[in-house]
């Protein structure tokens, strides 16, 4: 048997980290001594899928930001399961920290309204430091890292210990500023969405093991509805039963979607988060996770530096926004960016970067569709226009840009070249079949279960040559092809590439079109090299393709190739 704290050398967790936090403590001491299996404690940087992958039993707890934690086990079920381990609170405890919360809202009113959510966690410590008591007690321990934290006043308060300090002090900001019970699901970076349908067990898609059942969930169906009403006027969007359903976007950037009324939602009210990564993965991520290969990566950089037009195509949560992000380090930083958005997603490295966002609500009159944004967009000059994605009329106007030589990046749903076809000359977009070739390069993603883990797939890249009248249809070319079976991608388009010899070898000046693979083979190898020396980091990534567009590919080459002479 695969003994979980066999699976590799990696940085654990110390006795002395597990000390600090008394509840994981007890929760690891109580778990051991009822299931005599051993927990394996990792930092969450180093927990990855091979500590998951062919063992016979699971059992390992990660850091999401202390005091809480993240057990995934096998242990006594029949498949993975997440628990989020968070500081315990007694009945006792509880009535403290009710009283102290009737002190903070009586005192409230005399602080002025916080400008930033810093503030309002000042302010709120600072009641709260007002509202208590620390008294010396068995349980008060010396020592801990946020030692004098809350410090004694002239006047009493409620009297607390220091443990009793902590905890109070975590579901107080975890309740007020935080998410509430979800608080442990946003800390996690390994998730990719949740969902909540009433008051049944939490559930969610976790990066590694797919969707799990966990051991959170709302306690009744008031304090759901008091958690989407107040979630809701944060986003600026307020839910009722009037208005039951609404997207928006929580400060973190993360996408919401919330039903709330029990006569559309018949299991009672619920939502979905799909989390946002403030700093996207990079191309080399994706290609080392798997998405795209670096060849697919090398003819991306080659169509976006000469300003084709591409779009990221795929079911809901292929991955087709990340996708988008991560391609976008390859369009030249001396470029004006614009981007529209419904959902303020797409993030974009350049300096120059118009963001626009629509407004949906207030009077008709002051309401900012996303047909409005695309249409500004004409009268801005950028470089590059990017509709985060495309759903309506906006389509339209979309390719009525590309038609003036704006280059479009986007998002849509579609699943093949076909179906995508059929939705954009079809109601409400209505493109006129004979405009779809001012489109250059559709791209398609998938999103699948391999091997009991979630993965993303770009399963083809098609190239719009152009309208056939004696064919009656769009003529398209698959450049890239996924091989399901073997998993890997392969270069359909050698000397058959429309874009490459077409559109742009005649910009770059070539005599021979087919000089230009040479082109992207060298850009392949420098890619793959930063592929295989784990050079992906944001930042880093943005730094390499900053350098080539500015100072050239010399200048590039001699600050990240060791080995320059071999490309």
């Amino acid at each position: 048997m695969d003994a979980p704290n066999e699976v590799s050398d990696v940085n654990t967790l110390t006795t002395a980290d597990v000390d600090e936090n008394p509840h994981l403590k007890k929760y690891i001491r109580e778990f051991e001594d009822r299931t005599n299996e051993k927990i394996h404690l990792v930092f969450h940087e180093n927990f990855n899928k091979n500590m998951v992958y062919g063992k016979k039993i699971v059992n390992i707890i990660y850091d999401v930001g202390d005091p809480v934690y993240i057990h995934l086990t096998t242990v006594g079920y029949p498949r993975i399961n997440y628990i989020a381990v968070e500081p315990e609170i007694t009945e006792a405890t509880q009535g403290k920290m009710d009283l102290i919360l009737e002190n903070i809202l009586n005192r409230a009113p005399k602080e002025k309204p916080p400008k930033t959510q810093e503030e309002f966690e000042d302010i709120l410590r600072k009641l709260m430091n007002e509202s208590v008591d620390i008294i010396q007690g068995p349980d008060a321990r010396v020592g801990r890292k946020r030692k004098g934290f809350f410090q004694r006043w002239k006047r009493r308060r409620v009297p607390i210990t220091e443990d009793e300090a902590e905890t109070i002090w975590y579901y107080i900001h975890r309740n007020i500023i935080g998410h509430g019970p979800i608080e442990p699901l946003i800390r996690d970076p390994f998730i990719e969405d949740i969902h909540v349908i009433g008051t049944e067990q939490i559930s969610l898609v976790h990066k590694v093991i797919g969707m799990v059942p966990t051991n959170l969930n709302f306690e009744t169906s008031l304090q759901l509805d008091k958690f989407l009403r107040n979630m809701s006027e944060r986003i600026g969007r307020p839910v009722s039963d009037a208005s039951p359903v609404v997207d928006g976007a929580l400060p973190d950037g993360s996408r919401i979607n919330i039903i709330y009324s029990e006569d559309v939602s018949k299991k009672g009210a619920s939502f979905t988060i799909r989390k946002f990564t403030e700093t996207p993965p990079t191309m080399i991520q994706l290609i080392q996770w798997g998405t795209f290969n670096s060849s697919m990566a090398a003819y991306l950089w080659l169509a976006l530096e000469y300003k084709m037009s591409i779009f990221m195509s795929g079911e809901t949560a292929s991955g087709k926004t990340t996708s988008l992000n991560a391609m976008l380090n390859f369009v030249n930083y001396d470029y004006k960016i614009f981007t529209a958005e419904d959902t303020p997603e797409v993030i974009v490295p350049h300096p120059v970067w118009q963001r626009l966002v629509t407004r949906e609500s207030g009077p008709e009159e002051s309401q900012v569709t996303l047909f409005g944004l695309v249409k500004a967009a004409l009268r801005s000059r950028p470089d590059y226009i990017i509709v985060g994605e495309i759903r309506g009329e906006e389509g339209a106007v979309a390719f009525q840009a590309m038609q003036t030589g704006h280059p479009v990046l986007s998002t849509f749903h579609a699943s093949s070249i076909q179906k995508m076809l059929q939705r954009f000359t079809g109601h409400p977009i209505n493109v006129p079949i004979r405009f779809m070739d001012n489109l250059n390069i559709a791209c398609f993603q998938q999103l699948l279960y391999m091997k009991g883990s979630v993965v993303r797939r770009c399963s083809s890249m098609e190239e719009i040559i152009g309208y056939s009248k004696a064919k009656g249809g769009v003529l398209n070319r698959a450049v890239f092809r996924w091989d399901s079976v073997n998993d890997i991608h392969s270069f359909r388009g050698m000397f058959n590439s429309h874009i490459l010899e077409n559109k742009v070898a005649p910009i770059l000046g070539l005599a021979d079109s087919r000089e230009i693979y040479v082109e992207m083979k060298k850009r392949e190898k420098f890619i793959q090299y930063l592929v295989d020396n784990n050079i992906f980091g944001y930042d880093t990534i943005r730094d390499v393709f900053r350098t080539y567009y500015q100072q050239g590919w010399e200048a590039m080459a001699d600050k990240y190739m060791e080995r320059r002479s071999s490309f």
